[in-house]
């Protein structure tokens, strides 16, 4: 399954349109499923055709001619066929048609001219016509059948007869493969010093062969669904499967039919390799040897499942597609057990690492009970209540509470309780690990500094790691405001300060004496990010390296190997999409103690409940769901781009609002307009096509990373994240409109009359960071009051004014990542609007996606129907951001029950055997797992 396709497929062309599409290796190969398979095509003689139905039928060749196009530069190929023999078979006379094929290329009209000449016996598949008051079919599927021996008609009469005496394989049968013998022999040679070989030894193997469901790939410009289905087959008779997949008990030759053996100009086959041949263990039962069952073998006999090599062989060479599917809930359950058996043992590992326990002052905890009581009773403190005795604590050592004291709002109920919930994880000895998922808004920075404040409280260091350079310096800023009156308990007189600030709070001292005299040194905030000069990113490490207690931001600096935090005892991550499980675990091995930092992973991006436990199973799972007081809907608008009045009004309705001294964003997916022909006009990350014209736009080269995919640099220059790519019947991409780009919309805005005299501002991700913190301190003092920029401005960006969101080609976005943008507006208690600009066509999909974020303002509501619309292997997986995913047939939402049972069995599998030892290749595919979903949700 490790074995690259660059040693096994001589057509090095082929090898890299494969590599382009993800393909490198066999493993790849297997796993790169067919988005559907075809129905069996019926068959029918030419009187029976009708004209815009699929059919297939069996014919000679009568007479052929060439003839060059005088209009236009090419040839047409016609070719007469006579389906008499074929259709005695079916009891109906014989009939003609005509077979049309057209070619600017005379080497590939010279190659369909030898094959089809006079007197060849052929197998038709195609859709039927007419024109000029013949039945035509223009470029059908044709199988050339080899001659018997007993002449050029034997392989078509043998048929007949047989047809005709009831034992043809197809005779008067709805099933064309009924019983069949073999579908995919050898191709069989001419006569001795011919250089023609034929696709099929006899009439009824073709036919077998065109009629058998089909499966259908995502293709590309470079290589296309047939061909990759032709490389496939020719891996699985290389690994040893010579039949397709049978049901159990079902020998080789009793409905089975060979696969194809690959030709030496497609694969390497080796000298002196048995090319054919049928036995009674040439199927899957051979394949099993190459391709291990990764399931636990009581796990797929209570299940009633396929072998895992029988599941592929029914996949890529289905006898139906009721076999078909079968195969693909196999693999489907596959998917599920090793998830869950991956998220459980990373659960286990995580209890059985050490952390350091982090805890409230219990002192602390004695005298906030004690002063309650007093206050609960007149006589103690006449005039005092329970909340202003409790807030008599402000220089108490216990940073969490004097922080939470210290806000000008209250928290809600749900803040309370995930700070709680916290709180009792970091007084653990082993790390906490949990998910805290909130709406845009609902307050998770406050919940995060609460716990960062608890660890730094407890002596220890706490990071802050967010995924841009913006987030990075508003989350500094804002947490060293909201710290800035808090101080720090000096080294080495934490116990004795304690007993003292209690005495203080009980009134035997005053507190602002203890706090003045103990309590002095402020709470370090640090700001690490890769953009810093030379100096202070030194001097920023350095403060890291002291191991002084104190709270560290940064970006993905973090990572970096400069970086050190030996006393570090809690890392949050804010926006876990950004960041892989690799990145996260380097941040293990920055103490230096040999502890495991507790982990706190914050999202906005909204996620299913079902998906949040499918997905996060290692985590405990916190929800913010309530919105902090003052917030207004925000009123989201679909606006058709090409309406012309609507978009004016929209234009005027923004001017007015920064007039009234409010903001605006203007969205766009590209930075600039640069290299569009080299995207195919689409603009849009492909699985299939080329990154290049992605590379040129963000400044990089046009390389690509293995698989075809643009590098992080040139991923940056377009900020959809799921392109929503559609596919013809032929799995090919389709092209669609060019992708609006920053530097054209500001300019054209610019020339507008309700845009006379305001300033706009640009923001994109190529920009410096010293420009980005520049314009955006420009957009929040109403120097720009709108703001022209990519998708940079999608998570964190606070800026009260603003009130308008206007979002172009929304139609191409992912739901969530939407309803994310929407909430940079509102954000200050006023009337807010989001615009969302699309050219969707009327009843299209993408039109749909619009209704749903048009009429929802609830996240978890929004990304369901994001899961449902584009499939669990786009949401939770990689695929598009450049990576591998190992999801690629689970489906999060509707197999919410199949994943539920599969971590039910995996828990009783771990429970009796932790370690997998007696399960080898489960234990490989965890680990695989484990390392292909390097980002564990991307953005949405």
């Amino acid at each position: 399954m490790d074995t690259t396709l660059a040693s096994l497929v001589t057509n090095k062309r082929r090898v890299s349109a494969l590599k382009s599409l993800g393909i490198v290796t066999v493993g790849d190969a297997l796993t790169y499923y067919p988005f559907r398979v075809t129905e069996p095509v019926p068959l029918r003689a030419i009187r029976e055709a009708a004209p815009g139905q699929q059919m297939a039928f069996a014919a000679v060749i009568r007479d052929m001619r060439v003839v060059p196009m005088n209009a236009r530069r090419g040839y047409r190929l016609e070719a007469a066929v006579d389906d008499a023999d074929f259709a005695r078979s079916r009891r109906v006379p014989g009939s003609t048609a005509r077979l049309t094929f057209f070619s600017y290329r005379k080497s590939y009209v010279d190659w369909v001219s030898m094959r089809l000449r006079a007197g060849t016996s052929v197998v038709v598949s195609g859709m039927p016509s007419e024109y000029m008051g013949q039945l035509q079919f223009t470029h059908p599927e044709i199988l050339t059948v080899a001659p018997g021996s007993a002449g050029t008609g034997a392989g078509l009469e043998g048929y007949a007869r047989g047809a005709a005496s009831g034992n043809g394989a197809f005779a008067g049968s709805t099933d064309p493969y009924a019983s069949a013998q073999s579908a995919y022999p050898p191709a069989a040679a001419a006569p001795s010093g011919a250089a023609l070989k034929y696709d099929a030894d006899t009439v009824q193997e073709a036919l077998t062969r065109v009629c058998r469901p089909r499966p259908v790939y995502h293709a590309s410009s470079r290589i296309s669904s047939e061909h990759i289905h032709e490389t496939i087959l020719g891996l699985l008779w290389m690994m040893g499967a010579r039949t397709s997949s049978t049901p159990d008990g079902q020998l080789a030759g009793a409905g089975s039919v060979d696969i194809v053996a690959p030709t030496t100009d497609t694969i390497a086959v080796q000298n002196g390799e048995e090319k054919s041949g049928t036995t009674a263990e040439s199927g899957a039962e051979a394949l099993s040897r190459s391709i291990p069952d990764v399931l636990p073998e009581s796990v797929r006999k209570a299940k009633n499942l396929m072998h895992r090599a029988e599941a592929f062989l029914a996949i890529h060479d289905p006898a139906s597609t009721a076999r078909f599917k079968e195969a693909i809930e196999t693999l489907r359950y596959e998917e599920a057990f090793v998830s869950q058996t991956s998220l459980l043992k990373a659960r286990q590992h995580a209890h059985k690492s050490s952390a350091h326990p982090c805890p409230l002052n219990e002192a602390l905890e004695t005298a906030r009970a004690s002063v309650g009581e007093a206050a609960a009773e007149p006589s103690a403190q006449p005039g005092a209540s329970e909340r202003g005795a409790a807030t008599n604590l402000p220089d108490l050592p216990n940073l969490r509470d004097r922080f939470i004291a210290s806000l000008p709002f209250t928290l809600t109920a749900g803040q309370s309780q995930v700070v709680d919930d916290i709180a009792a994880d970091l007084e653990r000895d082993w790390p906490m690990q949990r998910l805290l998922q909130g709406e845009v808004g609902s307050g998770k920075t406050v919940v995060a500094l609460a716990a960062m404040l608890q660890a730094v409280g407890a002596g220890y260091q706490a990071v802050l790691v967010a995924p841009t350079q913006v987030l990075a310096e508003q989350h500094y800023e804002t947490i060293s405001k909201m710290v800035s009156g808090l101080a720090l308990a000096q080294p080495g007189a934490k116990e004795t300060d304690a007993a003292a600030d209690v005495e203080g709070a009980m009134g035997a001292s005053s507190a602002s004496t203890v706090s003045s005299s103990k309590v002095s040194a402020e709470i370090p905030v640090t700001l690490l990010t890769g953009g810093m000069k030379l100096a202070a990113r030194r001097k920023a490490l350095a403060a890291a390296a002291s191991g002084e207690p104190g709270i560290i931001v940064a970006t993905h600096a973090a990572f970096s190997k400069t970086f050190q935090a030996p006393h570090l005892a809690l890392v949050v991550i804010d926006e876990q999409h950004r960041f892989g499980v690799e990145q996260r675990e380097s941040l293990n091995a920055k103490t230096d103690d040999g502890t495991t930092p507790h982990l706190l992973v914050m999202t906005a991006t909204p996620i299913p409940r079902t998906a949040a436990m499918t997905w996060f199973g290692d985590l405990d799972i916190s929800w913010l769901t309530e919105l902090p007081g003052g917030r207004k809907p925000i009123r989201t608008v679909v606006v058709n781009e090409a309406d012309a009045a609507t978009m004016g009004r929209m234009f005027a309705h923004i001017r007015a609002r920064v007039d009234a001294g409010e903001r605006a964003y203007i969205v766009c997916p590209r930075i600039d307009a640069d290299d569009e022909e080299n995207e195919g006009g689409s603009g849009v990350s492909s699985a299939a096509g080329s990154a290049s014209g992605r590379a040129a736009a963000s400044g990089s080269s046009a390389r690509t990373a293995a698989g075809g995919r643009a590098t992080r640099a040139a991923a940056d220059a377009i900020g959809i994240d799921d392109p929503y790519e559609t596919f013809d019947e032929n799995g090919e991409t389709v092209a669609r409109p060019p992708l609006h780009a920053v530097a054209e919309i500001a300019d054209r805005l610019q020339k507008l009359p309700q845009f006379q005299g305001i300033r706009f501002a640009t923001l994109t991700g190529r920009d410096k960071d010293d420009v980005k913190t520049q314009v955006m301190a420009d957009f929040v003092g109403g120097e720009t009051p709108i703001l022209v920029s990519t998708t940079v401005i999608e998570v964190g960006v606070d800026v009260k004014q603003a009130s308008c969101i206007v979002i172009f080609d929304a139609d191409r976005y992912g739901l969530s990542q939407l309803h994310q943008l929407r909430g940079r507006v509102g954000r200050g208690g006023t009337n807010s609007w989001a615009f969302l600009i699309s050219r969707a066509e009327p009843g299209s999909p993408a039109e749909q996606r619009l209704e749903v974020i048009h009429h929802s303002l609830d996240g978890a509501e929004i990304a369901q129907a994001d899961l449902e619309f584009r499939g669990a292997g786009d949401v939770l997986g990689d695929a598009q951001s450049g990576g591998k995913s190992s999801l690629k047939l689970l489906r999060v939402v509707k197999d919410a029950d199949m994943i539920a049972d599969a971590r039910t069995r995996a828990e009783q599998l771990l429970a009796a055997d932790p370690e997998l030892a007696d399960e080898v290749q489960l234990a490989g595919a965890v680990l695989d797992f484990t390392r292909g979903n390097e980002t564990f949700l991307t953005s949405s």
